[in-house]
């Protein structure tokens, strides 16, 4: 009898650790890759902002834009000076953002897969964080990671705050701040954007899904990217790409 329960022990032993071992796999295998997204102009077909600082502005904003485009400033200090222009109320950009912006197409397809795969789906954007809200909300996308600049509506402007990973206020390079956090956590990051201040995080990452500005600056630093239609091409392209990451 006592050799039956040293058998029995033994094998409860082993698939004991069998199971632990599967599970701890998974868990390894669920923070693998991290795929961080940009939002205006990349989870929306139009930039959102651009859309809001065009109808709402009372300036000259697209002088700091072309400041910002020459790098004469960084694109967190043109949205602090451009939206410091914009008087009117939450509400009523509410009611405009949602009758202006779209999600371009296969961007819940792209959810979907992230889910199935296990894969971190991270939105980090320079936008502002009340119409990222409302435009996702009303696509009844909810449980997405969002960081983004957080907004305070005034009398005399909207107030543009930046936040790090650190919790500390971020003055520059909130993209890429992110992306060496989620580097420095173990992740293989995949990155998607299409804008100027992408090519930080971009340089930073295993591989990119670029359009636009981005595409063109990728493809004149030599930085292998996927072109970016919709987010249809993401996923082909995920399917493609192997499941660990590359040497360093």
């Amino acid at each position: 009898m006592s050799s039956l329960i040293v058998i029995e022990t033994h094998v409860k032993n082993m698939l004991y650790w069998s199971m632990r071992d599967k599970f701890a796999m998974r868990s390894i295998s669920s923070e693998k890759t991290l795929i961080q997204c940009d939002f205006d102009g990349t989870v929306t077909e139009e930039d959102v902002s651009f859309l809001i600082l065009d109808a709402f502005a009372r300036g000259n904003w697209r002088k700091l834009l072309e400041d910002y485009r020459k790098n004469k400033i960084s694109v967190d200090y043109f949205n602090k000076q451009a939206f410091t222009m914009v008087r009117a109320s939450k509400e009523t950009l509410t009611e405009f953002v949602r009758t202006k912006a779209k999600i371009r197409r296969g961007f819940k397809e792209l959810i979907d897969y992230c889910h199935k795969r296990d894969s971190r789906l991270v939105i980090v954007s320079n936008g502002l964080d009340f119409y990222i809200d409302v435009i996702l909300s009303d696509a009844g996308i909810k449980n997405i990671e969002v960081f983004a600049a957080r907004t305070k509506f005034r009398h005399e402007g909207i107030e543009v705050q930046y936040i790090g990973p650190d919790g500390n206020e971020a003055n520059k390079g909130l993209k890429e701040l992110y992306a060496r956090l989620f580097l420095a956590k173990g992740y293989r990051l995949i990155y998607l954007g299409n804008g100027a201040s992408d090519i930080y995080p971009a340089r930073l990452a295993h591989h990119v899904f670029a359009r636009d500005d981005l595409l063109h600056q990728c493809t004149k630093e030599n930085i292998s990217c996927t072109p970016l239609t919709d987010f249809t091409d993401v996923v082909k392209g995920l399917k493609l790409l192997p499941q660990s990451c590359p040497n360093s």
